[in-house]
């Protein structure tokens, strides 16, 4: 109804190329929001160890398949052979007007705009030489592997609501972020 404040809970989902910088941005509007009780900012579950470059949960592939066939994801997804999800609490913190901010793949968005409340897609981009030297500097993948994720075409069919160049000051990209999701806070108008 006009006048009305319309629900502002909802995801904003960041995405783009591997080495483009998503974790790096997300953390710094993590630290930037963290006295803002709603934007929440769920770890991944992934089929892989956590490490420095990247904070996730992780679970055997075996615990992943019982989990996900337990319901405990929102959203999940298979890339780079390896299984990832968004914790399901993640949907319940969006229907009760947080804004969700979660790291996914390209090739979900069509799936998550379908199927989640309210979702913003953010890209986050960057040069292909920036892309290969990140990647290569996190040193956990074999040559080949980092050849495939710079090689990866991305998913089609979807456009992106924001696009950020992450090839500089990485807080200067973060800012953009951080503007976007207090924006997705605002009651708007219906």
């Amino acid at each position: 109804m006009v006048g009305e404040l319309a629900h502002t809970g909802g995801f904003v989902l960041i995405v783009g190329p591997s080495g483009a910088g998503k974790d790096t941005l997300i953390g710094l509007a993590r630290a930037a929001l963290a006295d803002v009780p709603r934007v929440v900012f769920p770890s991944r579950v992934i089929t892989r160890p956590a490490s420095e470059a990247e904070a996730n949960d992780a679970l055997s592939p075996d615990a992943f398949a019982q989990a996900r066939a337990d319901g405990a994801f929102c959203l999940h997804w298979r890339a780079h052979g390896l299984d990832y999800g968004i914790p399901a609490k993640a949907l319940r913190d969006a229907e009760q007007g947080s804004v969700v901010v979660a790291n996914v793949s390209r090739a979900v968005i069509a799936l998550a705009r379908r199927g989640l409340p309210h979702v913003s897609v953010v890209e986050i981009t960057a040069a292909q030489e920036i892309l290969a030297a990140r990647i290569a500097g996190r040193q956990r993948e074999t040559v080949a592997d980092q050849q495939a994720r710079l090689t990866r075409k991305a998913a089609e069919n979807w456009t992106a609501d924001v696009t950020i160049a992450n090839d500089g000051d990485a807080k200067s990209a973060a800012d953009l972020l951080i503007f976007h999701v207090r924006q997705r806070l605002a009651p708007q108008s219906a």
